[in-house]
């Protein structure tokens, strides 16, 4: 089947025929866990590593049961408290906008990480459960000595673990600044994955208005609306689709847009950030953000003269491109370190002030 054929198929079953990302046997010497750190750093496409985990023991007590899961993490836990979304089970467990487009489809509550894991055995049962999301909650502070046991082998790279835990939801597709290993602990993830480029197919919603801090897809990816969106069809020919069992890894690269879907009655990810370049760089978005108070306001022309500039300055692979300027001077157009890059920095805030 071809890729425009694919486009064609029920809008229910276009990820089933999606190629999956790049996948690299997890029993290979090179792919042991003690040589991660270098396999992953500085790829530029997504790899799944089929159970590079499934030695680690959530994913045991994973398998044998959730009650068995929800101890065990209990056994960690030293009274933890939670941010939690509740999402009504009419909402099939898309995390999104409400119809107005004035605030989320979600409710947000504070809640004991130990009372999250009661309600989620609960509703296991119901089959009408509404969904309940603890997300992107920091592993060493809510759960202390869990990624002891449970090791990623990534110290290198000096990653934040984090955890993400429900029933059944969908998460819109989104990209991260950081680079990013997804591990399955518990339950089953399907996920979404879409290059960079594709950014003027997914038609992106409002950037200061989101549901989690990230803009989003405002397409609905189990039944794509191709009059609503009609370039989304290129989106789908684009897309990169794999489901993700207990002990499977997926490594999503920074800036590479994934739409998450988890499926059963309690799913757990335990996942790891890192970012390759320094951290007092601070925030690439917000460059983005300033060019659109600024720059995007401007006569075509001089966006256009603008984009000869930024293409210069900033995104040039000619590395001699200033080597006509002495070094002591080159300021920002040099090599940039913590000193220099405080010093240009508050000249920036105070350029702000004009």
């Amino acid at each position: 089947m071809t890729r425009s054929e694919k486009s064609d198929s029920t809008h229910s079953s276009w990820q089933m025929l999606c190629d999956p990302p790049l996948k690299i046997d997890a029993s290979h010497a090179g792919v042991q866990r003690e040589h991660l750190s270098t396999l992953l750093k500085g790829r530029e496409v997504p790899v799944a590593i089929p159970n590079l985990m499934k030695d680690w023991p959530i994913v045991s007590v994973g398998k044998a049961s959730n009650n068995e899961l929800c101890e065990y993490l209990l056994s960690f836990d030293k009274g933890a408290t939670v941010d939690a979304l509740h999402l009504p089970f009419k909402e099939d467990g898309r995390m999104f906008y409400n119809e107005q487009l004035s605030g989320f489809n979600f409710s947000r509550s504070r809640m004991l990480f130990s009372e999250a894991l009661l309600t989620l055995q609960e509703n296991q049962g119901k089959p009408k459960s509404d969904t309940l999301y603890v997300g992107s909650t920091t592993i060493d502070s809510c759960l202390p000595g869990l990624l002891a046991e449970n090791d990623s082998g990534l110290e290198a790279l000096k990653p934040l673990g984090t955890l993400w835990i429900g029933n059944k939801s969908r998460i819109a597709a989104h990209y991260d600044a950081s680079d990013n290993l997804i591990c399955v602990a518990a339950g089953k993830r399907r996920v979404t994955l879409f290059p960079p480029s594709q950014v003027e197919n997914l038609y992106i919603g409002p950037l200061h208005f989101t549901p989690a801090g990230q803009s989003i897809s405002m397409v609905d990816f189990s039944n794509p609306d191709l009059a609503a969106f009609p370039k989304f069809k290129e989106a789908m020919q684009n897309a990169l689709v794999i489901d993700l069992s207990p002990g499977d890894a997926l490594y999503i690269p920074a800036m590479w847009w994934h739409h998450i879907e988890a499926k059963e009655n309690i799913n757990l990810l335990i996942n790891f950030w890192w970012r390759e370049g320094e951290q007092f760089l601070g925030r690439a978005e917000n460059t983005l953000y300033h060019a659109l108070l600024t720059l995007k306001q401007l006569p075509k022309s001089q966006r256009k003269a603008w984009k000869s500039l930024f293409d210069f300055y900033v995104f040039s692979d000619d590395e001699h491109r200033f080597q006509h300027i002495d070094n002591s001077k080159k300021g920002p157009l040099g090599d940039i370190d913590e000193n220099t890059h405080r010093q240009f920095k508050a000249w920036l805030v105070n350029n702000f002030k004009q």
